[in-house]
């Protein structure tokens, strides 16, 4: 017995012609606000809010930084300007001045992990091997 396994689940389908909905909610919405704008303040007073809101409306239906949306980013955005951040300041140990001294080189160089020890190593190694396998496998000819 053969099932079908589905195939592109990140792409979203294409309902408005070349938009899918969220294209065609940003794309309407922008428009019906500089409608809205239009009717309310005129052509000489809504023309500035219109373009800002077009732009915008435009920038989240066609701009894909790094091959994302535009509103991922500014989701990020919003996160990071309203989420509060920890600042963490570790005193190092220094000999002289600014000068760090060779207990405090191996100390960081411990901490930041650039001596694997073995057992990491060997997990790394084995880690990278199943991955490695497991893309041979899902190649299928």
């Amino acid at each position: 017995m053969q099932f079908k396994v589905p195939q592109f689940l990140d792409i979203e389908d294409k309902i408005f012609g070349p938009f899918t909905f969220k294209e065609f909610a940003y794309l309407a919405g922008g428009a019906g606000l500089c409608y809205v704008l239009y009717k309310l303040l005129g052509l000489a007073l809504g023309l500035l809010p219109m373009a800002v809101i077009a732009l915008f409306s435009l920038t989240l239906t066609f701009y894909r930084p790094n091959n994302k949306p535009f509103i991922e980013m500014l989701q990020s955005f919003l996160k990071y300007i309203t989420q509060s951040k920890l600042y963490i300041w570790k005193r190092r140990k220094s000999g002289e001045k600014g000068q760090i001294t060779n207990e405090g080189k191996s100390e960081l160089m411990n901490q930041s992990g650039a001596r694997l020890n073995r057992s990491k190593l060997r997990d790394l190694a084995w880690s990278l091997d199943v991955l490695d396998s497991s893309k041979k496998k899902g190649t299928g000819t």
